[in-house]
């Protein structure tokens, strides 16, 4: 692999943890609103659900970039 495409890749991955912590933050919110109302926050739900989606396209275009070696 050359290496800008693996500095992309090592880019990417990091978008990824980034990702990850952001929807870890999301389902504790809505762990926390389950405490407080007994529902989860459909809204926290949704978004840590669209981030989840997000980190694994962004780990896919990882992937795809290193195995075009």
């Amino acid at each position: 692999m050359s290496d800008d495409l693996a500095g992309v890749a090592d880019e990417l991955r990091g978008l990824s943890e980034t990702l990850a912590d952001l929807a870890m933050d999301r389902l504790r919110r809505a762990s926390e609103s389950l405490h407080e109302t007994g529902t989860p926050d459909p809204a926290l739900v949704a978004e840590e659900k669209r981030i989840t989606r997000a980190r694994r396209a962004v780990d896919k275009a990882a992937d795809l970039l290193d195995r075009s070696a």
